[in-house]
Order: structure tokens, then sequence, then C-alpha cells
């Protein structure tokens, strides 16, 4: 295998990395607290915000933003993502700047990053 050869694995390495970590941290609190919030006909942050949007414009900022608490033995669980979705879109193609509290991640509580 040449060195581009190896550079273009690693890279597809890399971004599948990426994609999987996206698609963790897209899963918030996990699925068994999205089915509760469903069972409660309730949406999850970013479905809310998939219906204010318009199509394919939201642009996620923080989304690998952790909580850094460590008090109440909360660095045992640290899911992906914070209790909060943030970032930026198109209303009618006007942009603007959102946030959706996610409630499947300690009810949506706010942290410090």
């Amino acid at each position: 295998m040449s060195e581009s050869e190896d550079a273009s694995a690693t890279h597809r390495e890399l971004y599948e990395g990426l994609q999987r970590r996206r698609a963790e941290a897209a899963k918030g609190g996990g699925e068994a607290r999205i089915e509760r919030q469903h069972e409660k006909d309730k949406l999850t942050a970013r479905e809310r915000l998939d219906i204010l949007l318009d199509d394919d414009s939201f642009e996620e900022l923080g989304t690998f933003v952790r909580h850094q608490e460590t008090n109440f033995d909360l660095d045992e669980n640290r899911p992906p993502g914070d209790g909060v979705v943030t970032g930026y879109g198109t209303i009618h193609g006007r942009l603007v700047y959102v946030f959706s509290q996610d409630f499947t991640v300690y009810g949506g509580s706010l942290g410090r990053a």
C-alpha cells in the first residue's frame, strides 16, 4: 500500500469515527429516554429543531460538549452531548441561532460548557 493510500485509509477511518460519534451524540440520553419522550407525545430537542428550521439548514454547535461535573458521582455518567442542543439554521431563508433543551440528558439542564 502506498503512502497516499495509507493516508486515505487513515482519513476514511477518522471520518467514519467522527460520523459514529455524531450519531451517538444525536441520541442524547439514549434510546430508552427518547422512547419515554415519545410515549409522552413529546419530541426530542433535535426533532423540534427539525420542525422549526428549514430543511437541512441546521448546523449544530458544541455537538461533543460533555458536562464537567464531578459531584454526586456524575463523572460516572457522562452522556455524549449536553442537555441543551445549540446551533444555527434558517427559517424561511433567514438566519437564526437556536437552542433546544434536550430532556433526555439530565432533564435538559444547562451545564457549564
